[in-house]
């Protein structure tokens, strides 16, 4: 039987590259969505993927969306915690909601959504998590406490999980991109994204195809022996 992926935040940016990486290789995707449905609708029409729409932020309902995937599509065996949003200012200026929003849906849905699969994963003694966090969860960035806390967060979270999966054959491992050439980085003004460019040693921005490839190496049975590590993609920018 192929086995079934679920990639949050799965139809547009990295996300689409992992779910389209994905399919590609084999397995069955599940592309979960928070809002865009023009953009859902058109890119299950483009890659025949299939969408559900959810908040990841959302205990209960990732408990109902999972059941209902495992029911259309069968047991989930990947998950990739990509789904991820931003509300950039300083500490000064940062409001609860906006410290809040960041967590629920960058840090807590990884919780959310790991719990949902977790079970099954032990008792089938099988499952890849995947967890995409960012090269400001590693470094720091101004205007980013919020999101650098959650993606560091995700970092941390994937060290624990890694531990307690191995023994039932379930791996966990981080992804952590740098600056990669989805349509918001692009959307920069020309002279700021020239200045990010300029920091990376290999003079340009990642692109998404080149997350989505990691994905599917850290997914794949042959990668079982990878366990509690983060996979840092940004071109040098900033080295562990």
């Amino acid at each position: 039987m192929t086995k079934v992926a679920i990639v949050t935040g799965g139809t547009r940016g990295i996300g689409a590259a992992i779910s389209i990486g994905l399919k590609e290789a084999g397995y069955t995707v599940a592309a979960n969505y928070a809002g865009n449905d023009e953009a859902a609708t058109r890119f299950k029409e483009e890659t025949g993927i299939a969408v559900y729409k959810w908040n990841v932020g959302d205990y209960d309902a990732c408990q109902a969306s999972v059941a209902k995937i495992t029911a259309d599509l069968g047991p989930v065996d990947i998950l990739v915690n990509n789904a991820g949003i931003t509300r950039d200012t300083t500490l000064s200026k940062m409001t609860k909601e906006m410290w809040d929003a960041v967590i629920e849906t960058n840090l807590t849905s990884n919780f959310n959504m790991t719990k949902a699969v977790w079970d099954g994963m032990k008792e089938r003694r099988y499952g890849r998590v995947i967890c995409i966090s960012s090269i400001n969860g590693q470094k720091g960035q101004v205007g980013q406490t919020n999101y650098s806390a959650a993606k560091a967060g995700a970092i941390g979270f994937i060290k624990a999980l890694a531990q307690e999966g191995a023994r039932y054959n379930i791996t966990a491992n981080a992804i952590a991109p740098g600056y990669v050439g989805t349509d918001m980085v692009r959307a920069v003004p020309e002279k700021v994204l020239e200045k990010i460019v300029g920091q990376i040693p290999v003079g340009r921005l990642g692109e998404p195809e080149e997350i989505a490839r990691a994905v599917v190496f850290l997914a794949a049975e042959e990668a079982g022996f990878v366990t509690g590590s983060t996979l840092t993609i940004n071109g040098g920018q900033y080295i562990t």
